[in-house]
């Protein structure tokens, strides 16, 4: 049984939450602010956080990069904030997923499920791809480019691996977001996709391969492999 921990200093909110996670069969936790939750991980690591941004104490971004420094625990951040600054911050940080207040608990839960099973065991457990100067491993998650590791956040590693393992198969959006997201067109936002994907574009740049991520337009994306592959 997965171990979902909440933290959020809204009762109603966790109210809600433990009620349909419960149901869903995860074992959930809690903690009312930023402080509690990062003891709650020390005492007993959770299998994904649910992280609110205004907390009390330690707001959700220091808690955020508190756990990081200790894990890579999957963590989705939850919000009352909609404006896009907060949004990229978020994703910039590197987070699982980014959800709104007012939510439907129903796709909370669903978004739970698709970030757990993308971390699973039995999804990384598949060979690594090989291109001119770029290596994915999905086992270790790591992306080598020209010998040297290049620090992808997990949205961003999921988005590269998916585009990868089909070199040159246009991606459109919408598949993007369900099949890394695990939402289709009900959570169109597809500037989220459009932005982790300028940050790898870059950082497969500043490394050094010519591998790379197209835009198709009007479409979507496609991986291009490097001329020398011949792929």
């Amino acid at each position: 049984m997965s171990a979902v921990l909440i933290v959020d200093d809204d009762p109603s909110v966790r109210e809600v939450l433990v009620l349909y996670l419960t149901q869903a069969g995860f074992e959930v936790r809690e903690a009312e602010d930023g402080h509690g939750a990062v003891q709650a991980m020390n005492a007993q690591p959770a299998d994904l956080v649910l992280l609110d941004i205004m907390l009390p104490g330690l707001d959700g971004y220091e808690v955020y990069r508190t756990l990081r420094e200790r894990s890579d625990v999957p963590i989705i951040f939850l919000t009352a904030r909609d404006e896009d600054v907060d949004r990229i911050l978020g994703l910039e940080l590197g987070a699982d997923d980014y959800i709104t207040k007012p939510f439907n608990p129903r796709e909370v839960t669903a978004r739970v499920k698709a970030v757990l099973r993308r971390v699973s065991p039995a999804a990384r457990s598949r060979a690594p791809l090989h291109f001119e100067r770029l290596t994915l491993n999905p086992e270790t998650r790591e992306c080598i480019v020209a010998g040297e590791p290049a620090e992808l956040t997990a949205r961003e590693f999921d988005i590269l691996w998916l585009l990868a393992s089909r070199p040159r198969v246009v991606f459109e959006r919408p598949k993007i977001m369900e099949l890394v997201w695990g939402q289709a067109e009900d959570y169109a936002d597809y500037r989220t996709i459009d932005t982790h994907v300028k940050r790898v574009r870059r950082k497969l740049r500043e490394g050094g391969t010519d591998c790379t991520i197209e835009t198709v337009w009007g479409v979507g994306y496609r991986f291009t492999p490097a001329a020398r592959d011949g792929q």
